[in-house]
């Protein structure tokens, strides 16, 4: 499968789940990001038996093939506060139910804030959080993806040694990965804009996480500069990072099966996803 094919953005779910399929087949995606409920309420309604359906017939229908989820922003899995980690962990595992039944692969969450505690508190709070939960998902093959963070305030996963931290600390460590969002990375200080730091950026991540973790891209262009710790995402090739680190990353092999989405500005809609889609599908060399 070359870079071509697994490229795609995240979809709106609005009007049923399988709805995000579709807006995604129209604007030319062959990769679909959703959220598996309102992202900004802790409650949902539960998923039917029906939902299901509609969403394995908008699969056949569109022919996408790859579709995976985000986690509700509400969920911090860090949280110092027992009641509010108690929450974040049925929160979220009301969303690996959700994507187990649907066929997900996996869903990706922030790792959370410490919320003062500090960063070594916060991490072993976020790798307890992530053994009960694999422990509640046992057999499950739905994944948990940690994405890199801007870096700002009490946030946590800014560097890949953060992330490392979590996963070799896990039971289950074979239930995550990690996307990595190239304006995350930019703004916690990674410069990836020449070829020089490209690779040398590449290089940590592998040695620190290893190829096979890496389980998505969020392709991002930054409105804040290097190091900013601002997550601000723009259109790609119109920000701080330019087209160049979009260019190395669509043809580096290392990351040619890997599925990249789109987390870029919505309006016009549909029209700013079908241009960003078009720039990337540019900057693929021809073979």
């Amino acid at each position: 499968m070359t870079p071509r094919d697994l490229l795609g953005a995240h979809m709106s779910i609005a009007g049923g789940l399988h709805r995000a399929l579709e807006r995604g087949r129209a604007v030319g995606c062959s990769v679909v990001q959703i959220f598996l409920k309102n992202q900004m309420q802790w409650k949902a309604r539960p998923l039917t038996e029906a939902d299901v359906r509609l969403w394995k017939a908008a699969r056949r229908a569109t022919g996408i093939r790859t579709a995976f989820a985000h986690a509700s922003y509400l969920v911090n899995l860090g949280t110092p506060v027992d009641a509010e980690w108690r929450h974040a962990i049925a929160a979220f595992h009301d969303e690996l139910e959700r994507a187990e039944a649907l066929g997900l692969p996996f869903v990706v969450i922030h790792p959370g804030s410490h919320k003062g505690a500090g960063l070594e508190a916060g991490l072993a709070r976020v790798a307890a959080a992530l053994d009960e939960l694999t422990r509640r998902t046992a057999g499950y093959r739905v994944r948990i993806v940690l994405e890199n963070t801007a870096g700002a305030g009490d946030t946590m996963g800014r560097t890949f040694g953060e992330l490392a931290a979590l996963l070799e600390g896990a039971r289950a460590a074979e239930r995550l990965g990690v996307c990595l969002d190239t304006c995350h990375l930019f703004a916690a200080g990674y410069d990836i804009r020449r070829r020089a730091g490209y690779e040398r950026v590449m290089a940590e991540c592998e040695r620190a996480l290893g190829v096979s973790t890496i389980r998505a891209f969020h392709l991002n262009d930054a409105r804040a500069g290097l190091g900013s710790g601002l997550d601000r995402h723009t259109h790609i090739g119109q920000g701080q990072l330019g087209l160049a680190p979009f260019r190395f990353l669509l043809n580096d092999p290392r990351w040619g099966r890997v599925p990249k989405a789109l987390e870029t500005p919505k309006e016009p809609e549909p029209a700013a996803d079908i241009a960003n889609l078009r720039t990337l599908r540019r900057l693929i060399a021809r073979r």
